[in-house]
């Protein structure tokens, strides 16, 4: 990884970097980097692997993060949007967190469904599956605040233990609210799941539970401007009641977007988004592939 300035705390310390909490930069623009859907088994991280094979999603994680930090801008943040593992398991989490803190730039992760699930019968027909609740890593935030000078980033966990779709639940719409209603800054909220239909139906079916309410409560804060997730694999953006809310490319495979039933984008490459947080409240986003 090349090397990037210190921001506002000491990297000496190990795993200073987590969780950020508090961000500065030079021009007090923040530049967030999302990677999202790592899906890593592991299978991926004991593999010995051709590092060309993008079918290893421990390599094409570290080729992701490797491509994006070496790209021509200063990246103050590293937001992990869910399904970091696609099993269970404490390792996996303890191999991810050597990854990310070894970049020496503050970091945030929340869970996605398969952080607080395992799934079984993947020989069987979908409908078949066993779905077995599983407690999220500790590590995993939800509820979390990043405050910058001129933005403020709220993370919540949408994933629910043993299901694929997600839920906002009202507790958490009622956190939201008292966040936005004590600070006036502009506010990008991150989360697993998707708030907004992809128009996909198999993939809708497991959106977040309560986006009418969420949507309803948040008409009253025009300090929302954002909306990041993951989960769908897929790029899209969409806009609501003022907030541009954007679906990011998966660290491995993608979906095929608009399709009715599940079926994998075989032509899509892995892929990352750069949001770039304006002093003015403005905000410039874009997604960039991995490198054939």
């Amino acid at each position: 990884m090349p090397n990037h300035p210190v921001h506002d705390v000491n990297l000496q310390a190990h795993q200073v970097n987590y969780p950020a909490r508090k961000i500065t930069s030079p021009d007090g623009k923040v530049n967030v980097l999302q990677i999202t859907d790592l899906h890593l088994s592991m299978a991926d991280i004991n593999a010995d692997h051709d590092l060309g094979c993008l079918d290893n999603y421990q390599h094409s994680f570290q080729a992701v993060l490797q491509q994006a930090l070496s790209e021509d801008i200063r990246c103050d943040l590293i937001v992990v949007t869910g399904d970091l593992v696609n099993e269970v398991k404490p390792a996996i989490y303890d191999y991810i967190f050597e990854v990310l803190h070894a970049t020496k730039i503050p970091f945030v992760c929340i869970a996605g469904n398969h952080d607080v699930t395992d799934e079984t019968g993947h020989e069987l027909p979908f409908e078949q599956w066993q779905l077995i609740a599983q407690p999220a890593d500790k590590r995993l935030l939800s509820r979390h605040v990043i405050d910058t000078k001129y933005w403020q980033i709220l993370l919540l966990d949408s994933a629910i233990p043993g299901k694929i779709a997600g839920k906002i639940t009202l507790s958490d719409i009622d956190w939201l609210c008292q966040q936005l209603s004590n600070c006036d800054k502009p506010a990008l909220l991150a989360l697993h799941h998707h708030v907004l239909p992809m128009n996909s139906n198999w993939i809708d079916a497991h959106i977040a539970d309560n986006t009418d309410m969420f949507w309803q409560r948040m008409a009253a804060f025009v300090q929302l401007r954002v909306v990041i997730s993951g989960h769908t694999h897929q790029q899209q953006v969409r806009y609501r009641n003022g907030v541009t809310v954007y679906t990011t490319p998966s660290t491995c495979y993608q979906f095929k977007p608009y399709e009715d039933y599940f079926a994998v984008d075989k032509n899509a490459r892995p892929g990352y988004r750069w949001l770039q947080l304006a002093n003015n409240g403005q905000v410039a986003s874009w997604v960039k592939r991995l490198d054939t």
